[in-house]
């Protein structure tokens, strides 16, 4: 049986990381949506000051995106 490319993202996202310092958030929005909380977020968090960043993403068969955006934790 094939492993398919959705269903192995689908397994890493599901994987835990050691505590690395880095907070995360995973979202689902269709693909404007998207890219306006990513903007936000790195408004909000900016990469100089907080190592933020758009950590993965991926397109789903609805066409939303599915995006995990990472920062550091000392921001809260």
């Amino acid at each position: 049986m094939a492993v398919r490319p959705r269903d192995l993202a689908s397994r890493m996202a599901g994987r835990r990381r050691a505590d690395d310092g880095f907070v995360r958030e995973t979202f689902t929005l269709p693909r404007e949506a998207a890219r306006v909380r990513a903007r936000d977020f790195l408004n909000r968090y900016p990469k100089e000051a907080y190592m933020s960043s758009v950590e993965r993403w991926r397109e789903l068969p609805d066409g939303a995106i599915e995006f995990t955006m990472r920062r550091l934790a000392s921001a809260d």
